[in-house]
């Protein structure tokens, strides 16, 4: 990327930034001269921030997650239910699904999913961990946690066909219709899924 008349350590700034996801050359040259009117003490702070980045977070050897000591904090609670196992694609799938404050169990990271046009197979996924968690035992439940993309319900269908004669559980979790939802702002695919995974009417005593 080259703008006339920029200088140098800039045009590097704006060129890192560039190479982000989502950040256009618009976008890098505004966060660059952002930098470049902040205190210098912020732009310091912001480069030993990412250095220590890479120095101190890693992942997790157990599962995949982000982790700073080896294991991540997921695998080392005690009162997590390590019998329900989780799998999803990337890291921050973990972190969202810890939002929900909903999910108990221990998770599974594959570091992507399977997508043959890239060249994506199951040797450069997370699989063969995998393997050995469930050879280990003591897992009851995989919990099916893949994007509903393309690529996302194959990774799926691949997982529910490579252990279904683990001796385990195997379950998907549900789509559809999200909470205060409403209808007229669904595709038709997502609306199709509700009605095809509807559930029982649990009626609430007294009403």
């Amino acid at each position: 990327m080259h703008f006339p008349g920029m200088p140098a350590p800039l045009a590097r700034v704006v060129e890192m930034f560039s190479t982000l996801p989502g950040v256009g050359p618009k976008t890098a040259m505004r966060l660059g001269l952002n930098l470049l009117t902040r205190p210098a003490g912020d732009a310091a702070a912001l480069a030993t921030a990412l250095q220590l980045l890479h120095e101190q977070v890693g992942f997790c050897e157990c599962c995949g997650c982000f982790a700073e000591q080896g294991h991540c904090h997921f695998c080392d609670d005690p009162l997590r239910d390590a019998a329900t196992l989780c799998v999803v694609e990337q890291p921050v799938d973990v972190l969202m699904m810890e939002r929900g404050h909903g999910y108990r169990g221990c998770y599974h990271v594959l570091l992507g999913r399977l997508s043959p046009v890239d060249g994506i197979g199951p040797e450069q996924l997370r699989f063969a961990a995998l393997d050995r968690r469930l050879a280990a035992g003591g897992i009851d439940e995989m919990i099916l946690a893949t994007s509903a993309t393309v690529d996302g319900e194959a990774t799926a269908h691949y997982l529910a066909n490579r252990y279904r004669d683990a001796g385990i559980t195997v379950s998907r979790i549900s789509r559809g219709v999200p909470e205060g939802g409403e209808l007229e702002y669904l595709d038709e695919h997502t609306l199709s899924r509700a009605v095809d995974q509807r559930v029982a009417w649990q009626r609430r005593a007294g009403v």
